[in-house]
């Protein structure tokens, strides 16, 4: 076996950014020496927490600044709840959030018709764009959904009986 290498001037590249007058950088980058200050900053005033706050297990303390415009409420927010239980490296924290947004977008739906506000689907969907550059497709679509819905129907039909 080889001694390493110890001397690290033969390595390619080694310390080339150890000498100030050559400065990758120089054109774009006004150089104040402050570089090394960057965390002694004066911080922002912390926002008052007056919504439930859901946040990631990994981050110590409450950041300074947040959204506060839409608390999570309902089976979506339940399920956030659950997802911000665990560590952000996990797929039990991705896919329920993911799995809450498209519920979220159903009970948009529900309490825009409890107000009286019926949406315009197709238009908001895009059907008449995509009827208009890809009937293929969205034949295919439909067909498949209603497969689909046929078998459910029937499955459930059977276990009536």
């Amino acid at each position: 076996m080889e001694p390493l290498n110890t001397n690290y001037k033969d390595i390619p590249g080694w310390g080339m950014d150890a000498d100030p007058e050559n400065e990758p950088t120089y054109p774009m980058k006004h150089y104040t020496g402050d570089d090394h200050n960057r965390i002694n900053y004066e911080r922002s005033e912390q926002q008052p927490v007056d919504v439930e706050l859901l946040m990631s297990i990994e981050r110590p303390a409450v950041p300074r600044v947040f959204g506060n415009t839409l608390p999570p409420s309902g089976l979506s927010g339940m399920i956030r709840r659950y997802a911000f239980q665990h560590s952000e490296d996990r797929y039990r924290h991705w896919l329920p959030l993911i799995l809450a947004d498209r519920i979220n977008v159903v009970e948009g739906l529900v309490d825009d018709i409890k107000r009286g506000h019926f949406p315009n689907i197709i238009a908001e969907r895009g059907w008449k764009a995509e009827w208009k550059h890809n009937k293929k497709g969205m034949v295919v679509k439909i067909a498949t959904f209603a497969a689909l819905s046929y078998i459910i129907y029937l499955s459930c039909r059977k276990s009536r009986r």
